[in-house]
């Protein structure tokens, strides 16, 4: 019998170095493993991730790196611009995944790089 599981929403972010796709893809790759690693993760408990990404960062799309990773060709992927408010952390990748996890389980936000700053209550430090 499988334990029951609730869906859960998590989110994630990160920062580029640059404005290009090479630096997008990693950043996007890094999140990305650090979000499966840190909560455990199979690619068939995730429904859905949005990416979201800063004004600053047209040079590829975070959805396309994720949609080559190895399971996950039935996760709903999505890119969109995270709306420009003044101040706002420069190049960043914001995601919001929702996947089945155990209802006891603690859910695990990686912040990364620069997004470290956004919630150091959840940041992973690299």
């Amino acid at each position: 019998m499988t334990a029951p599981r609730l869906l859960r929403g998590l989110r994630g972010a990160t920062t580029c170095a640059e404005n290009s796709a090479k630096a997008i893809s990693e950043a996007v790759a890094e999140l990305v493993d650090a979000l499966m690693e840190q909560n455990a993760l199979n690619p068939d408990q995730l429904v859905s991730v949005t990416f979201s990404v800063t004004a600053d960062l047209d040079a590829g799309f975070p959805a396309a790196t994720a949609r080559h990773r190895s399971g996950w060709e039935e996760v709903a992927l999505l890119d969109v611009q995270q709306m420009a408010v003044q101040g706002d952390l420069a190049r960043c990748i914001r995601l919001l995944a929702h996947a089945w996890l155990a209802p006891d389980r603690p859910l695990h936000h990686p912040y990364l790089r620069g997004a470290s700053q956004l919630r150091p209550d959840r940041s992973s430090h690299n």
